[in-house]
């Protein structure tokens, strides 16, 4: 499931475009049935639609559907931050600065498949201590929605000498145990991507129906 997640993050198979169960199992090797399975589990964290006749097919977000992935995160995220940062230990903390050192390595090399794993890893390992399993769940979906389009915004506006920033400037305030600060640049730095991604998407879409009205 991990491999076929990512591969749908990564935007080899692109919105609207149907699955077929049985080149994929063949290609992993398995059954349809813990295909099948796997499958839902994608559906459930919405990378995944079974639609009659069409079977299991990609899904793709409206400009509003984003916004309410960005305006979740803003609003869940800082909240578990806010209860893991009494619990966070020295461990923790120098695996997240860790995680940021391979994650910049990754951006200065251009890895992107790897970007997305980074950046999740670096923001669960300061939020995990928090012990809300239940909403660590819903954020890690949030995550995956939101990681397809993020590449694209990196990719194009060299978001990521940003973002490192602030990542170092969030974990800064962690190992400080500042909750309100923490938290505080956490939100700044989730509502501040999202709105130049969405300003991107916007962008893009116009340029895109240009294209077609010259056609």
């Amino acid at each position: 499931m991990d491999a076929l997640r990512q591969r749908i993050i990564d935007g080899e198979f692109q919105a609207g475009e149907s699955l077929n169960q049985v080149t994929i199992a063949r290609e992993y090797a398995i059954s349809r049935i813990p295909l099948r399975e796997a499958m839902r589990q994608l559906e459930a964290e919405g990378l995944l639609l079974f639609q009659p006749g069409k079977g299991a097919v990609v899904s793709g977000l409206s400009m509003s559907e984003i916004g309410e992935v960005i305006d979740l995160r803003a609003m869940i995220e800082p909240d578990i931050l806010g209860k893991a940062i009494p619990r966070l230990t020295t461990a923790d903390l120098e695996q997240a600065k860790r995680i940021l050192d391979d994650y910049e390595t990754a951006f200065k090399k251009n890895e992107v498949a790897t970007w997305g794993e980074y950046n999740w890893r670096f923001h669960s390992t300061l939020c995990a201590p928090s012990g809300c399993s239940i909403a660590m769940g819903v954020l890690q979906s949030l995550h995956h929605l939101n990681e397809r389009y993020a590449k694209v915004q990196i990719s194009v506006t060299h978001w990521q000498e940003r973002a490192a920033h602030e990542h170092r400037e969030i974990l800064a305030a962690c190992r400080k145990r500042d909750r309100q600060k923490s938290t505080r640049l956490l939100q700044d730095h989730i509502l501040s991507a999202g709105q130049s991604l969405i300003a991107l998407l916007e962008q893009q879409r116009h340029s895109n129906e240009k294209t077609a009205k010259a056609k």
